[in-house]
C-alpha cells in the first residue's frame, strides 16, 4: 500500500514538474497531471533499469530526469488530443 502512495506522490510531483516544463496554457486537472506524471515514472524507471542506473522502482537521478521528460511529451501529447476533441 505504501508503494502505491509512493507512486502516486512521485508522479505528482513529476507531473507538477512537468507542466512548470512545458510551455503554454493547459487545462489538465490534477487527476491528469497525476495520471500522466506516474506514466511518466514508470517509463522514467524502465529505461533507467535498461541503462543499468537501478531498477524500475528505484528514484535515481537519470530515472527522474527521463521521468520529467517522458511526463512533458506524454502532458502534450495529451492537450494535442483533448484541445482537439474541443474544437470538434
Amino acid at each position: 500500500m505504501m508503494q502505491i502512495i509512493g507512486l502516486l506522490i512521485v508522479g505528482l510531483i513529476i507531473g507538477a514538474l512537468a507542466r512548470l516544463i512545458k510551455p503554454g496554457k493547459q487545462t489538465l486537472g490534477i487527476a491528469m497531471t497525476m495520471l500522466l506524471g506516474v506514466v511518466g515514472a514508470l517509463i522514467g524507471g524502465w529505461i533507467a533499469s535498461l541503462l543499468g542506473t537501478g531498477g524500475i522502482t528505484e528514484l535515481n537521478f537519470i530515472g527522474f530526469i527521463i521521468a520529467v521528460v517522458a511526463a512533458v511529451l506524454l502532458i502534450g501529447v495529451a492537450e494535442g488530443t483533448m484541445g482537439s476533441r474541443r474544437r470538434v
